[in-house]
């Protein structure tokens, strides 16, 4: 995935200015830094959810496996089913926990329903879920606890065998137990799709991550301050801004 020059303007105020940066394919990837850095704002750019902001704008390019996410021809509904998208708070439908699994299996297309079957059976392993809900799977998905449900979101990402997935403070509303559970999971999932968390907990970004980018602000808007392997942001930031705010002094 490669970014260069991406801008974000919601109307006349700009969230993030002339961001270029590189993802490895494979890698967990997180993004750093204050609140109102525009973190966010770059991650709904990668499968156009800025689409659905309304006065939202967006220049530069972006590609995700070579292609362009910008270009006028591109199906946004497949683009999607490549770059999974996990919020801040679990969302699962009001529907079975199968239910949830199966309906984005049906709306792209996956008729076969032994391999709809095989599919969520293997998304529910993939973030250790089938163990716990096997038995149970026509139960309402809002029964599960928050750890539980922000799994099952995951895994109905997982189940459409995405290239990318995106998270967005996926544990900021869990417990402790519920969070590291997730974030155990998260970092299973290394090398088997491309991963960009961004998350204000520097602990966690220093045990999952690969890559690390550092998001700051500047006049009102959000840059890009540093980035590099997760190793290097921390124990040698070349920034003086990053130094501090990965020893807490700043951010």
């Amino acid at each position: 995935m490669h970014a260069e020059g991406l801008s974000v303007h919601y109307r006349s105020v700009a969230a993030l200015k002339d961001v270029s940066l590189e993802i490895q394919a494979g890698d967990i990837t997180a993004l750093v830094g204050p609140s109102g850095c525009g973190k966010s704002s770059f991650l709904c750019c990668i499968n156009r959810l800025t689409d659905l902001t309304e006065g939202c704008c967006v220049s530069g390019h972006l590609a995700v496996g070579g292609e362009s996410v910008f270009a006028r021809e591109l199906d946004t509904m497949s683009l999607r089913r490549q770059v999974g998208m996990i919020c801040q708070r679990p969302n699962p439908f009001p529907l079975s926990i199968w239910r949830n699994l199966e309906l984005p299996l049906q709306e792209h297309g996956v008729k076969d329903r032994t391999e709809r079957a095989q599919r969520i059976e293997q998304a529910l392993k993939d973030v250790g879920l089938w163990g716990e809900v096997k038995d149970r799977l026509q139960g309402s998905a809002l029964s599960l606890s928050g750890g539980q449900q922000q799994r099952l979101c995951i895994a109905r990402a997982l189940v459409l065998k995405p290239e990318v997935l995106l998270l967005d403070e996926p544990c900021s509303a869990l417990d402790p137990i519920s969070s590291g559970v997730v974030e155990e999971y998260v970092a299973n999932l290394r090398g088997t799709c491309t991963i960009v968390i961004v998350t204000h907990n520097l602990a966690q970004a220093r045990r999952i991550a690969d890559q690390t980018a550092v998001f700051w602000t500047r006049n009102g808007h959000g840059y890009l301050l540093e980035s590099g392997s997760a190793e290097q942001v921390f124990e040698n930031p070349q920034n003086p801004l990053t130094a501090a705010y990965v020893k807490g002094l700043r951010g």
